[in-house]
């Protein structure tokens, strides 16, 4: 995997092969450094992973998707918050750990692979000891998790798409399930089914997330049967129904929340593909104040 020290930027699928030192921008809109949008504890991952102390979440600028229902639309294509080098990155996951935070939870943190590895070294030598959570679109390349063995405790990688038409359609990507598969594929094999502690929260593991969207009920099936036919049925899958239209769309479909009927469709499709460890969510979920709210300093 060619790094920024090599001049180019090849860490996602894309390859933009942009200098960023130079002040090269690709499609993710990233800077040559991160910038933070906010970090601080985080109630609304999943149990295992929020627990009642909070997930030390630390929320980057920058994304190699686009996807036009994104959440965190105000950060996704441009950099606000804080500038930060491994140092100063480092620094924010000791403070969190102070803060009795669960783990490190790292929120899009695909174009910052470089920086994030040497900021979790460096912070483990100063006492962090609590996990790494790499909380991704999914859309990665399979050199840059290899990149992460060791580093990544827990992935939380999202599968979004079966349909490539689809993801074109929504997010602005034409190989999102190629890429997306593979890379799922590769953080299972390095860290496997999640190991909880004695508070049943997560010490490693990969927890695979679909967000099911309104109306694609044969995409949230064709994700399910990938997930079926390549891993065993003690996967940990989180089944998501809190789709929120945040911005109006030229998507009617998606400009109006899921369905009861939709969502329970998709989960009976789910069970009966014999997953053992499956997150169901209620549709009250779907709200806009589970949003985190982020600085614009």
């Amino acid at each position: 995997m060619s790094t920024f020290e090599e001049k180019i930027c090849n860490a996602c699928p894309r390859h933009c092969k942009v200098d960023r030192n130079a002040g090269g921008i690709g499609f993710c809109g990233a800077a040559s450094l991160p910038y933070v949008a906010r970090n601080d504890l985080h109630f609304f991952e999943e149990p295992c992973i929020s627990g009642e102390n909070g997930s030390g979440a630390i929320f980057f600028c920058g994304c190699n998707l686009n996807c036009v229902f994104c959440q965190n639309h105000t950060i996704n294509h441009r950099n606000t918050g804080v500038r930060v080098d491994e140092n100063l990155l480092a620094d924010m996951m000791i403070e969190l750990q102070g803060k009795n935070a669960n783990n490190i939870n790292l929120v899009t943190p695909t174009p910052h692979i470089e920086v994030i590895i040497k900021a979790v070294k460096k912070a483990r030598e100063q006492g962090l000891k609590i996990p790494i959570v790499y909380n991704t679109n999914g859309y990665e390349t399979v050199d840059a998790i290899k990149s992460l063995e060791g580093i990544v405790d827990i992935y939380l990688p999202d599968f979004k798409y079966c349909d490539n038409e689809l993801a074109k359609k929504y997010s602005r990507v034409n190989d999102y399930f190629e890429k997306a598969s593979s890379a799922i594929v590769k953080m299972y094999s390095q860290c496997g089914d999640v190991v909880f502690d004695e508070n049943g929260i997560a010490q490693k593991g990969v927890i695979i997330r679909h967000l099911v969207l309104p109306a694609t009920l044969y995409n949230t099936r064709g994700v399910l049967d990938f997930i079926a036919d390549n891993f065993p049925k003690s996967v940990n899958i989180s089944l998501m129904s809190q789709y929120v239209p945040y911005v109006e769309t030229e998507f009617k479909d998606l400009n109006r929340k899921l369905t009861k009927r939709e969502y329970e469709r998709a989960v009976d499709y789910c069970l009966m593909k014999g997953f053992e460890n499956v997150y169901i969510q209620e549709l009250s979920s779907a709200k806009c104040i589970y949003t985190p709210r982020f600085s614009q300093e």
